[in-house]
């Protein structure tokens, strides 16, 4: 397995149903020698998460903590079937380092493969978005899988093989098919990935060991897991 040097998805209690500060988050980061660690805070259209207000006032807050690198991002909600995003306004949009797109059940109603396709293909043809986060959980039940890995290769948009949608106790019975099913189709198409712990928590942050499995399991190769790579990751999201 990669030595992870970056975690990007990750949520502090602004989230509304997160449990650690800031910067409790950011120490644990440190203590796992992290050269990148991201907090992407929910979109609001998840009940109790932060206002638009929070984001726009990120840059109060340092981005670097001795060798490690702080991004304070976001994971939007994809809201509907074209893809759009719960936040649009240009300047709290410009204030996140990182931008993570993702259907969540509180705020996306699922549909047919057509629909649910279209949705996430929305998300990865928007320039504003770096990441699908959990593309594969089963919350779209039916998607076009290829048809979501070439969108993600033709915009160097990163697909997430997500840890904590893999965890039994979330009882998401379709993810781990349709991961593999994802992973098989990346590694033909040569397309990377991300791994995302989902941290709530501090225990949580570079917790991989319910999607490492299925890394064994389709033979993925290290040189399309895009976490060992710092450099190679600001490259991609532009920074």
């Amino acid at each position: 397995m990669i030595d992870i040097l970056l975690d990007v998805h990750t949520h502090t209690l602004v989230s509304g149903h997160a449990f650690c500060t800031l910067n409790e988050m950011i120490a644990e980061a440190q203590r796992h020698n992290l050269a990148i660690f991201g907090v992407s805070e929910h979109g609001p259209a998840i009940p109790g998460t932060c206002p638009p207000i929070y984001f726009r006032n990120q840059h109060v807050v340092p981005r670097q903590y001795g060798d490690m690198t702080l991004l304070m991002g976001a994971e939007l909600n994809i809201i509907d079937y074209e893809g759009n995003l719960d936040i649009t306004d240009t300047e709290t949009l410009s204030s996140m380092d990182h931008i993570i797109a993702g259907l969540h059940k509180l705020c996306y109603t699922d549909g047919t493969r057509q629909q649910n396709t279209s949705a996430l293909l929305g998300a990865i043809e928007n320039p504003i978005v770096n990441i699908i986060s959990h593309p594969c959980d089963g919350t779209a039940r039916e998607i076009d899988i290829e048809a979501i890995v070439l969108a993600a290769k033709r915009t160097s948009t990163l697909l997430e093989l997500n840890g904590s949608s893999l965890n039994p106790i979330r009882g998401k019975k379709l993810a781990h098919d349709m991961f593999v099913s994802m992973l098989q189709l990346c590694k033909r198409h040569d397309v990377p990935i991300i791994l995302g712990s989902d941290a709530h928590h501090t225990a949580s942050i570079c917790d991989y060991h319910h999607a490492i499995p299925l890394l064994e399991e389709t033979d993925f190769p290290d040189a399309l897991i895009i976490n060992d790579k710092p450099s190679d990751f600001l490259s991609l999201i532009g920074k």
